[in-house]
């Protein structure tokens, strides 16, 4: 089969949330050509093997791509959550991302899009489905968007050993349990376990009968604390900068933002989480997985028998006919940041760590109206996931590096995507309420950062 020769000038390297939001920014504002390349067969990246019952763990609006809002901006009428904004499924996301990959990206004339290709690097790519190899020529720019995508349990083996006769199942086969076992073990600390956790719990299974296996416990963000309304996102924002002037360690910091009573949150008040990858949590959620009394603290899970789990820090029994549930994929990536704009590729990764998808947006942005890329490095540099209590403190003084708002048009673009946790919205501009909580964060940043500086070069 010959060579494909294509011209472009961009080659996007990835169709998931990254690399839609940087190529809807760019397109948008810029009279370019670009070849979108994903090695899954449609876009939106691990959403397409998310377990079904996966929502958002933030508010519709702040996902996405800019030029097209997730959802229709509603507030949630009923359930544990009205009143407050609505949280798109795993189905919504993956229908909005094909809608716009079609009617905007495909729409414009200008993307063209190859599903099940491995980029194999220099411009060129194959599919895995017919052999086809391509290469993509001309004054063409490759967009990495792929270097942080996260590591999930339904494309992840478990990180330890199964013996013959044990049940495990990735957290997205649960839907499709023929039987109920007598116990569910659920391995893993995180987003994915807690959302495991309270599906089980809302249909019915006794907390009694989940076993559940927590390496370490994380501190998990008050879902109440990051609506879409910049007097909360502000209030948060200063009630995190005056925790940090009075923390004397990391540990310290969480604790007195919980203390605050509106930040973060813990499953176990009795237990110092040592992790802080931050996904958001609800009281509603959180009251829930506080029924789950029975809780395994022994470290890591190395092998799964019949009848037990040995962990690195001992062993515990577990029903025979127990369902062990694999919620133990690493997620997050943390490969070591570097410079958005580099030589060889343009690397996405995220600018505002809060919200995933302004990042790669204002990159878009910025490469289709700015001309330098060691301007564009200097206003826009990279922030790195949080994995631990210092690590969060490192991310926040390093999100504010970023002073893309010392350009006017770059600061009114962003003043107006709703992607951006911190825009003021026109009609709120001046309102006693906002410029005295935009003062309060004010008088408190300087020093909040600096302290934060100092706690996170206290775990090195």
């Amino acid at each position: 089969m010959a060579l494909e020769v294509l011209e472009a000038d961009y080659v996007v390297v990835g169709a998931g949330a990254m690399g839609m939001a940087f190529t809807d920014a760019l397109i948008d504002h810029a009279d370019v050509s670009v070849v979108l390349v994903d090695r899954r067969h449609s876009a939106g990246g691990h959403w397409l093997n998310a377990y079904p019952f996966v929502r958002l763990h933030q508010y519709s609006s702040s996902y996405g791509v800019a030029s097209t809002l997730l959802g229709g901006n509603r507030i949630q009428e009923r359930g544990p959550e009205a009143g407050w904004d609505e949280r798109a499924s795993a189905p919504e996301i993956c229908a909005y991302y094909a809608r716009v990959l079609r009617e905007r990206l495909l729409g414009s004339g200008r993307v063209s899009f190859y599903p099940n290709c491995d980029y194999v690097g220099e411009g060129r790519f194959a599919s895995h489905v017919s052999g086809q190899e391509f290469e993509v020529r001309g004054h063409r720019r490759v967009v990495d968007a792929h270097y942080l995508s996260p590591k999930t349990p339904a494309t992840s083996p478990p990180p330890f050993g199964v013996a013959e006769g044990v049940r495990v199942i990735p957290v997205n086969d649960l839907v499709d349990l023929g039987e109920a076992p007598s116990q569910y073990v659920v391995a893993g600390s995180g987003k994915t376990a807690t959302d495991a956790c309270v599906w089980l719990l809302e249909n019915g299974v006794d907390p009694d009968a989940i076993l559940w296996v927590r390496a370490r416990d994380p501190w998990m963000i008050n879902r109440a604390a990051v609506q879409p309304d910049p007097l909360v996102f502000l209030t948060t924002a200063a009630e995190i900068m005056e925790a940090a002037e009075a923390a004397s360690s990391p540990d310290h910091l969480f604790l007195l933002m919980e203390d605050a009573g509106l930040t973060m949150l813990r499953i176990d008040r009795s237990v110092t989480p040592t992790m802080a990858k931050i996904a958001t949590l609800a009281h509603w959620e959180l009251d829930r997985l506080r029924s789950i009394e029975r809780v395994v603290r022994l470290g890591h899970i190395m092998q799964v028998e019949p009848g037990r789990l040995v962990l690195a820090d001992g062993e515990v029994a577990i029903a025979p006919d127990a369902v062990v549930v694999h919620c133990a994929a690493p997620g997050l990536r943390y490969p070591p940041l570097v410079p958005i704009w580099g030589p060889e590729a343009i690397t996405l990764q995220p600018i505002r760590n809060t919200f995933a998808c302004f990042g790669p947006a204002l990159a878009g942005y910025v490469e289709a109206t700015l001309d330098e890329d060691a301007e564009k490095n200097r206003i826009c540099p990279p922030a790195p996931y949080s994995n631990t209590t210092a690590d969060w403190a490192r991310q926040q003084v390093l999100e504010a590096r970023a002073s893309f708002a010392s350009y006017p048009d770059v600061e009114d673009w962003a003043d107006n995507v709703s992607l951006n946790p911190a825009r003021v919205p026109p009609e709120l501009v001046g309102s006693p309420a906002v410029t005295a909580a935009a003062h309060r964060f004010r008088q408190h940043v300087g020093p909040g950062l600096a302290m934060m500086a100092k706690l996170a070069d206290m775990a090195r």
